[in-house]
């Protein structure tokens, strides 16, 4: 018997029940959109709690803003990370200047700010730019 997760579609946010060993061709059934595209998912102060709390699989999110240069080196090496570890983890952004109250309850107080969610909760946290994509997938798949 196949293993079924649920997975929030990025496009529609709706939630998903997909068998496991399907998840790379997985679409939505609300939208039929991808499930994964390779890219980071943009969240926002309504769509965040919904990714953290139904995804079944890990999700790692990247806090940022428009106006930070580390933010905006470390983007190529996120973007990378993405196409190399979905669909086994969902990568995420979230702009701190657009949801300031998410950033306020995860107490971020530089950025950019990753941290890695299982189950919807905090499993760890690295603060600081890490640009070299290699590097990147590595600290993501040690802790989730």
């Amino acid at each position: 018997m196949a293993e079924s997760v649920h997975i929030v579609c990025p496009n529609c946010h709706a939630t998903n029940r997909v068998d496991r060993s399907r998840l790379d061709e997985a679409k939505c059934g609300n939208c039929k959109q991808p499930l994964f595209s390779g890219h980071p998912v943009a969240l926002g102060a309504r769509s965040f709690d919904r990714h953290i709390r139904a995804n079944g699989i890990p999700v790692v999110v990247d806090f940022w803003a428009a106006w930070c240069g580390p933010c905006r080196m470390m983007a190529p090496a996120y973007e990378q990370a993405a196409s190399r570890l979905e669909p086994q983890v969902r990568l995420a952004k979230l702009d701190t200047e657009a949801a300031p109250e998410i950033a306020a309850r995860y107490a971020i107080r530089g950025i950019p700010t990753i941290i890695a969610f299982r189950d919807g909760r905090e499993v760890a946290r690295q603060t600081g730019a890490i640009t070299d994509p290699a590097a990147l997938a590595d600290w993501i798949r040690s802790h989730t």
